[in-house]
């Protein structure tokens, strides 16, 4: 099984038609974050979350044939299990329908930080205020 990544200050950038797909879907776009989740986000902060998301990356993606693919992820109870059912990272289907990341590979060091900047972007995007939805505010 692969290791998380250790280095999440340099993630990829996050191309901005990705945001406009995930809006077209009505399915993807009905994922928000919870009064939970965000109260779960605001006291750990967005590094510890990230830290998380590296591991559930790592242990039930990054494998070409993670245990239970396709329902390995829950609907709720982190931040990041609904980041990753709202940004298609949820199992290696839908990474593959929305990320082209072919299934049946082992997910790469590069691919697994792509993954994991999605994640960190639709937090932020999330996490913004509504007015303005400037991420540099919302989380730190």
């Amino acid at each position: 099984m692969p290791a998380p990544l250790a280095d999440l200050s340099a993630l990829p950038p996050v191309a901005p038609e990705l945001w406009a797909r995930l809006a077209y879907s009505k399915f993807r776009a009905r994922f928000h974050l919870g009064a939970k989740e965000q109260d779960y986000l605001a006291s750990r902060g967005l590094p510890a979350v990230m830290r998380h998301a590296a591991d559930f990356i790592a242990t039930r993606l990054a494998p070409a044939r993670p245990a239970r693919d396709g329902r390995q992820t829950p609907w709720r109870g982190h931040p990041v299990f609904i980041a990753q059912h709202a940004t298609g990272t949820c199992c290696r289907g839908c990474v593959a329908k929305w990320h082209a990341m072919p299934e049946g590979e082992m997910l790469d060091a590069q691919q697994q930080g792509y993954l994991l900047a999605v994640i960190q972007a639709w937090l932020k995007r999330e996490s913004a205020p509504e007015q303005g939805n400037d991420e540099a505010e919302a989380v730190k």
